[in-house]
């Protein structure tokens, strides 16, 4: 029996260094699940934190367009007038900016060339007089044919050149308008021309403004 003492000893001593390597081994098998999550979770926090910094460069991007955009249509809008009339039915109309922060400082008034009228300017008083332009008018309107009295609004072409200001910011603006007029009496006895309104019809440049002035007077008036 004592012989067999040694055996055992060995036989326990070969399990136990075989159960000792399979710890080491389940032990380094758990490291590396623990290395690998952490790699996982590393992995993680850098793309969640790239997304962050990638959103708010994003939202500041398009901050600074929408802010750029505003300010640009802001500027636009302070560059651009539009004209309305007042005393319609009269022989003078008086005109205004439609907003409220531009201000007028002169304009002048282009009419078709048909009608061999010079450009009339004013200064501090933005409006358009029936007598600047209606002995003119009626003899056009004669040459071509045309009825003693209106049948409704009547529509005059003319290209407005106005020199205004903005929050103290001076602009110039050059459109093409149709006046609303209206022609009562007759030949012998005389006519009598009356002011009705202002209508926008195109922005123009300084360049095109009598083309496209006297193209819109023949499209107007096709008989003369």
């Amino acid at each position: 029996m004592s012989e067999d003492i040694p055996g055992e000893q060995a036989a326990e001593q070969a399990n136990s260094g075989i159960r000792a390597e399979q710890r080491a081994l389940e032990a380094a098998a758990i490291r590396r699940r623990w290395i690998t999550l952490g790699e996982v979770l590393g992995v993680i926090a850098v793309t969640i934190s790239a997304l962050t910094l990638w959103n708010g460069w994003s939202e500041r991007s398009e901050s600074k367009a929408a802010k750029s955009a505003e300010a640009k249509q802001t500027s636009a809008k302070a560059a651009t007038l539009l004209l309305l009339a007042g005393d319609s039915g009269r022989r003078e109309l008086a005109l205004r900016p439609a907003s409220t922060g531009q201000s007028i400082q002169s304009q002048k008034i282009l009419l078709p060339g048909a009608l061999k009228v010079a450009p009339v300017e004013t200064t501090g008083e933005p409006r358009i007089e029936a007598k600047w332009f209606e002995s003119a008018l009626i003899k056009a309107r004669e040459a071509a044919h045309m009825p003693d009295d209106s049948r409704g609004d009547e529509r005059l072409p003319v290209v407005i050149i106005t020199r205004f200001l903005t929050d103290g910011v001076p602009h110039e603006d050059v459109a093409l308008y149709d006046l609303g007029y209206t022609v009562t009496g007759r030949l012998l006895s005389g006519h009598n021309v009356a002011l009705r309104g202002l209508s926008f019809v195109s922005r123009a440049t300084p360049e095109n403004a009598r083309s496209k002035l006297d193209q819109r007077w023949k499209t107007l008036i096709p008989s003369l």
